[in-house]
């Protein structure tokens, strides 16, 4: 397996995430599951990739008892629009805004992942731009009603209903659009397999 020097380390996935639990067990990855809280603030200076590289890292930083053989994957994904980021909708009102102002136009998903370990940390992103068609109140509210997208950056997933009805054009990752740049994410084990 290319993977074979990561043996060495106990891999913990810091997500709750059901998208990037399945990435990382299609890459044939042993690994559990570890959450802790953490509150996602960030300096309102951050832009773009800044974001989630900085949430990515904070994410590790609750984890103050790793011991020399784990290794940490934490991250964080968010839509950016016209210079500001949207995060999760916190309700149906909040979801139905969001996606009416990425209807008909163009917006980037930017995903950041940290591993950390006793005596490293890197962090990787990646940047997918998405095109929406011009969607329906009546689309906007059905997908809504029927998917409860409240978990989902930018309130949409694009492997649900309103993805495969509503995206016109994709540059760059699909996986990363889920929620992790699964290319980046197996390059670097592989750096850090091969270290």
């Amino acid at each position: 397996m290319a993977l074979e020097g990561l043996k060495k380390y106990n891999l913990i996935l810091a997500s709750g995430s059901p998208r990037r639990h399945e990435f990382l067990k299609g890459m044939n990855l042993d690994f559990r599951i570890q959450l802790k809280e953490v509150e996602e603030v960030y300096d309102e200076n951050l832009k773009h990739r800044d974001i989630t590289d900085f949430l990515a890292k904070l994410k590790a930083s609750v984890y103050t008892n790793l011991k020399a053989n784990d290794l940490l994957i934490t991250s964080d994904t968010i839509v950016w629009y016209k210079d500001k980021a949207l995060g999760k909708p916190k309700d149906r009102d909040q979801a139905y805004a969001m996606l009416k102002t990425l209807s008909d136009d163009t917006h980037e998903v930017i995903s950041s992942v940290c591993f950390t370990n006793l005596n490293f940390q890197k962090t990787v992103h990646d940047i997918t731009k998405v095109e929406f068609k011009a969607l329906s109140d009546a689309e906007i509210y059905y997908y809504i009603d029927t998917y409860k997208p409240y978990d989902k950056a930018g309130g949409y997933g694009i492997q649900d209903w309103i993805g495969i009805i509503g995206v016109t054009k994709l540059e760059g990752s699909y996986n990363n659009v889920m929620g992790s740049p699964t290319h980046l994410v197996y390059k670097t084990l592989m750096c850090i397999a091969n270290s």
